[in-house]
């Protein structure tokens, strides 16, 4: 038998590299793919706590960005608990479990009693259950990041679950959005009662399903033998914070670059988005689901491509490259919709204005995707480089670090969507497909959809130039991070797993 599990590759220069199996990576990223269905699912509660429960457009906006908030004050506290945590179960397992079972107990009482209340009683109601909602998504969500130090070390491999994630995300999203705009609306004559009960029901069966697998990836790997360079969990305090933010500069800059885009996403999935520039701009709801379906292979494709990228020249090289191409295509797109005429997109006209519209916008998302999906390995990254300067190996903070700053910028998307639309008239009631298209909603609607994200891409830029961690970084950080495990195994302080009979 061997003496090492998985840890076999490069016994000559790292005797300690941690790699999984193809299937475990995969079956993992479903965890992010169970809790990105769930906030798929919520994007979509602005138009029932307007539309059936009652509460008014800046009530719920500005409710949605302090629960936005809360959400990331509850990251550090949850990860401090997960650093602390060694059970039979492992340190991960028990809070995604957990976590998952909160989320679906939550959306059922949210949707289905809300407005069955009386009235005086709808928004507390609204807010407690939400707030619980909450910390169940934290427990699961927190997961993700953090386990990434124990599936795999190898910054050959480390990219791989990018691949998984970007594909069960793309067809999440889009396939969520097509059976949203072509499906379900058309179903149930917009979003009523009995679209929520439809959708919330596939939405907490498929995340269930998800969690299972998500489990099953990471079941051999949650364990001690995985978590750093001891045999027991490190000692922190919550003071410890604030340190490790200080000192770690490629997590401050990480940080910086994944909130601004994802406050850009965030703005670009709100459900009246889409409304307003597919419905509105160009006339055409039903649009954003059918071309989301075809820029699927298009993005999955240039995705794989950033992955090679990734794993040969880093992942660094791989971010900030996908960057530009997002920017430089979104500036275009931006030109053509402005001096082209946007109701002449159709499907059933292919003109210029489609061919040129289909073009940019397929680029322009797939490069978006593979910045989203680069991020998540990137944390791991930036939690070797803290073991590598200090020794301590804080997954669990780290991780949610990077979730409560992230939290905290792209809270601010349900706020600017709803006061946005607030100052130009829409105080009360979202604009909706019918809604006549005037010249504010026109700028207000290509803003969310294009000008946003181009903002939050300038912003990644800028940050990127002051990111360390490139391929070569890492490969030192590794091999740096093996002489000291070897040193303590040889003065038998850890032990390395060994290969299960």
């Amino acid at each position: 038998m061997s003496a090492v599990s998985n840890r076999t590759a490069e016994p000559s220069r790292n005797q300690f590299v941690n790699r999984s199996k193809l299937w475990q990576i995969g079956f993992f990223a479903l965890n992010n793919t169970a809790t990105n269905l769930y906030m798929f699912a919520m994007g979509f509660i602005s138009y029932y706590a307007t539309g059936i429960a009652g509460l008014t457009v800046v009530i719920i906006s500005t409710l949605l960005t302090a629960m936005r908030i809360f959400d990331g004050i509850t990251d550090p506290i949850i990860g401090y608990f997960i650093d602390k945590t060694e059970s039979k179960f492992g340190k991960f397992r028990p809070f995604m479990i957990l976590g998952n079972v909160i989320l679906a107990v939550t959306v059922l009482l949210m949707f289905n009693i809300t407005h069955a209340l009386p009235e005086a009683w709808r928004l507390p109601f609204f807010i407690l259950i939400y707030a619980v909602h909450i910390v169940g998504y934290t427990f699961q969500t927190a997961c993700t990041k953090a386990a990434q130090t124990v599936l795999t070390n190898d910054p050959k491999q480390r990219p791989v679950f990018s691949a998984f994630d970007a594909t069960f995300n793309t067809i999440l999203f889009v396939g969520g959005q097509f059976l949203i705009a072509s499906v379900l609306v058309p179903k149930h004559g917009g979003f009523t009662a009995g679209f929520f009960a439809e959708f919330n029901t596939i939405a907490i069966i498929a995340s269930a399903v998800f969690t299972i697998l998500a489990v099953i990836g990471i079941w051999e790997k949650d364990r001690l033998e995985y978590f750093g360079f001891a045999e027991k969990n490190v000692k922190t305090t919550f003071k410890d914070y604030w340190p490790v933010i200080r000192r770690n500069r490629p997590l401050q800059m990480l940080v910086i670059a994944a909130a601004t885009d994802k406050l850009a996403g965030q703005v670009i999935r709100q459900p009246v988005v889409p409304v307003l520039f597919f419905g509105l701009i160009m006339g055409d709801y039903a649009l954003s689901g059918t071309i989301s379906l075809i820029t699927v292979g298009p993005t999955l494709l240039l995705t794989f491509i950033g992955i090679g990228v990734a794993r040969s020249r880093g992942l660094k090289m791989s971010f900030v490259g996908a960057t530009w191409g997002a920017l430089i295509t979104y500036a275009l797109l931006f030109l053509l919709l402005v001096i082209g005429t946007p109701t002449d997109i159709s499907l059933s006209n292919w003109g210029f204005m489609t061919i040129a519209f289909l073009l940019l916008y397929i680029l322009g998302n797939s490069f978006m995707g593979v910045t989203g999906n680069m991020v998540i390995p990137m944390i791991a990254d930036t939690t070797d480089y803290e073991s590598h300067i200090t020794g301590r190996y804080i997954p669990g903070m780290i991780g949610t670090i990077f979730s409560f700053v992230d939290k905290l910028i792209s809270s601010l998307a349900t706020t600017i969507v709803g006061l946005i639309l607030a100052v130009i008239g829409f105080k009360t009631a979202f604009p909706e497909v019918d809604t006549p298209l005037t010249p504010s909603l026109f700028w207000v609607g290509l803003f969310f959809m294009l000008g946003i994200p181009m903002l939050g891409w300038i912003a990644s830029i800028i940050a990127m130039r002051f990111y360390e961690l490139d391929d070569k970084r890492m490969a030192e950080i590794q091999e740096e991070i093996a002489g000291v495990k070897q040193i303590l195994v040889d003065k038998k302080e850890i032990s390395i797993p060994v290969d299960e009979k």
